[in-house]
C-alpha cells in the first residue's frame, strides 16, 4: 500500500484533440450537459481543447458554440484550421482545381454512377444525384456537375457509389490519386480526397507545434479509419466503445460509446 501511495500520478495532459461525430457527439448529433461539463473543466485546468473533425468549419463552429469551446479547431480532414473566436479559416490546404478535376474524370470512366459531393471554404455542394444516409443539405445548398464544382480549389472531394464497398471504392481512389492526393473514409457512407499529405494528424501536429505542445503531452479521442492517424501520432490514444475495429486496436485505451459519455468519463478522471 505504501509503494502504491508513494506512485507518482501521471500530470494531465496539455491538450486534448477530440473528433465530433461518433465520439464527442452522441448519436443524436448533440453535445449532452454532462460532456459540456466535463470539456469547461478541463479548460478550468488548463487543458487546451481542440476538435478535429471531417465537418466543414461552419458546421463544427456549430458544435463549439454548443458545447462552450473556443480557440482553434481543425476541420475538413485536416485541410483547414478554423479560428472559433474570430469566425475565421486561419490555414488551408486546398485540393488544386485541376487535380480535383481529374479525380472526378477517372472515378467516372473507372465507376461508373459514381456521384460527388464537394467543399470549398465557402460551401458544401453536391451533384443533384448525391445522396447519402438520413441527412438533407440544408436550403439553398448548390448543385450542379461535379466538373462544375471543382472549377476552384476545394478542400474535400466527397465521393458516393451506391453499389461499391467503401474499402473498394477507397482502394480504387487510391490507385487513381497516387501520390496527388490524401484519401480517407471518415464514416459509413462517403470516402474523401483531400490535398496530398492532408490529414486529422498533420494538422494536429502542425498546430501543437506552434504552441510548443509536444505529442507526448496530447490525448487523443476518435472512432473512426480517419482518426488513425492522429490516434497514433499523439501520446495517449482513446477509442470509444462504438468505434470502429481497427480504432480500437490502435488506442491505448477504451472507454465509454458516445452515447454513454466517453469522451467526458476520461476527461472528468484527469
Amino acid at each position: 500500500m505504501a509503494d502504491a501511495e508513494a506512485r507518482p500520478v501521471a500530470p494531465p495532459p496539455r491538450l486534448a484533440a477530440i473528433d465530433l461525430d461518433g465520439t464527442l457527439l452522441r448519436s443524436d448529433g448533440r453535445v449532452s450537459a454532462r460532456t459540456r461539463d466535463a470539456l469547461a473543466s478541463a479548460r478550468a485546468h488548463g487543458v487546451t481543447i481542440v476538435f478535429v473533425s471531417a465537418r466543414h468549419p461552419a458546421a463544427v463552429a456549430e458544435v463549439a458554440r454548443d458545447a462552450g469551446v473556443g480557440g482553434f479547431a481543425i476541420c475538413s480532414n485536416g485541410a483547414t484550421v478554423f479560428d472559433l473566436d474570430r469566425g475565421r479559416v486561419v490555414r488551408e490546404r486546398a485540393l488544386a482545381s485541376e487535380v480535383a478535376a481529374k479525380l472526378v474524370r477517372a472515378l467516372r470512366e473507372r465507376a461508373p454512377g459514381v456521384r460527388f459531393g464537394v467543399e470549398s471554404r465557402e460551401e458544401l455542394a453536391f451533384e443533384p444525384e448525391f445522396s447519402a444516409w438520413d441527412w438533407r443539405p440544408p436550403e439553398g445548398t448548390r448543385f450542379a456537375d461535379a466538373l462544375e464544382l471543382v472549377a476552384g480549389p476545394v478542400t474535400r472531394l466527397i465521393v458516393r457509389h451506391d453499389a461499391y464497398e467503401l474499402e473498394v471504392l477507397a482502394a480504387l481512389a487510391r490507385e487513381l490519386a497516387g501520390e496527388s492526393a490524401s484519401v480517407v473514409v471518415p464514416g459509413e457512407w462517403t470516402v474523401e480526397l483531400s490535398a496530398a499529405g492532408v490529414n486529422k494528424a498533420a494538422a494536429l501536429a502542425e498546430l501543437c507545434d506552434e504552441r510548443g505542445v509536444d505529442a507526448a503531452d496530447v490525448v487523443a479521442f476518435g472512432d473512426f479509419l480517419n482518426d488513425l492517424p492522429m490516434l497514433a501520432w499523439a501520446g495517449r490514444s482513446v477509442a470509444v466503445a462504438n468505434a470502429h475495429p481497427d480504432v480500437i486496436a490502435e488506442a491505448d485505451e477504451v472507454t465509454a460509446s458516445n452515447d454513454e459519455d466517453g469522451v467526458a468519463v476520461v476527461l472528468e478522471r484527469l
